[in-house]
């Protein structure tokens, strides 16, 4: 078993004296991973997601139950821990901005232990595996976002991980930058095996990087079911987006529901089971004066309403 954890909580006290009060960030989890799964761990801001990789990588203890990533208990033993997991924090960085990816890896390989010659070839291999050789002799502070993160993926990856957690590894990426950070998950998992366990506030990322989700709220786990069953249960909308060069009449079409019209701008809701989004955006194309389109996914607190009509898992 790559993850394992059984009725782990986490309580933190804030506050002083009597408005000192106690706040359950994660409450009787339990869930399993096995080797070499792709997992989204997802769920609305103070869900409790973060903390639950905090514990999971040994950065924080809980307040009760038990967990074993790679059958070790992270808290009590992270150093051991940390030689055969990767973490990849959206908003933290592992390079130092002055130095050149290559550098920052030099000093990262000798805190892994990594001998010159391992360090050289490893490198040379996370270079090709992510098409990053051009990225790695520049200053980290003179790379995009989206080329930094590929490098940030190459450093947490130094050492060979079995598991790699990954807590908003997109946020603030461009849309190209994201499909293609999202395919390196998905390539790094199915060449390396690598346990991909991933927490994400974008709904995009959880279908096209995980095959099973785990939805958190309010500290609790509310489902868990493979990412197809999902799909076709609370993916199945998108949203369609269109700013119009002229005015248009109503549209009405089965499975599309205006959300929003006026003379430049038409939101509509797509029920994907019903009619696809090709069709809408033929008839779009055809009848109207379209000046730009976009077809985005419903928000992530959309689809967790629509977990709590679902029997609980």
């Amino acid at each position: 078993m790559a993850i394992e954890v059984r009725g782990l909580t986490k309580v933190f006290e804030t506050g002083r004296r009597r408005a000192r009060r106690r706040v359950e960030a994660v409450r009787d989890i339990s869930f399993t991973v096995d080797p070499g799964e792709r997992i989204a761990y997802i769920g609305p801001n103070g869900a409790g997601k973060s903390t639950s990789i905090k514990i999971l990588t040994g950065i924080l203890h809980p307040s009760r139950g038990e967990a074993t990533v790679l059958g070790v208990v992270p808290w009590l033993d992270r150093r051991r821990l940390a030689m055969r997991i990767g973490t990849l924090f959206g908003q933290r960085s592992q390079l130092w901005f002055e130095l050149t990816p290559r550098q920052s890896y030099r000093m990262l390989a000798a805190i892994y232990g990594l001998d010159r010659q391992h360090e050289r070839a490893r490198v040379s291999e996370l270079a090709d595996l992510l098409e990053a050789h051009d990225l790695f002799d520049v200053p980290v502070r003179s790379l995009s976002l989206g080329q930094r993160m590929r490098c940030e993926l190459a450093a947490c990856m130094l050492h060979e991980p079995e598991v790699l957690f990954l807590d908003e590894p997109t946020i603030g990426l461009d849309l190209l930058a994201k499909q293609r950070f999202r395919e390196l998950l998905v390539r790094l998992n199915t060449e390396r095996r690598t346990t991909i366990f991933l927490t994400s506030h974008d709904v995009a990322d959880i279908e096209h990087v995980a095959r099973r989700a785990i939805v958190i709220n309010h500290g609790s786990v509310i489902h868990d079911a493979e990412v197809a069953t999902m799909r076709g249960a609370l993916l199945a909308t998108k949203i369609v987006e269109v700013r119009l060069g002229e005015p248009i009449e109503a549209m009405v079409m089965d499975g599309v529901h205006v959300l929003e019209q006026s003379p430049t701008i038409l939101k509509l809701v797509v029920d994907t089971g019903t009619t696809s989004i090709r069709v809408v955006l033929d008839a779009l194309l055809d009848g109207a004066s379209v000046v730009d389109i976009s077809v985005v996914d419903p928000p992530l607190e959309q689809v967790i309403a629509e977990i709590y009509g679902l029997p609980r898992r």
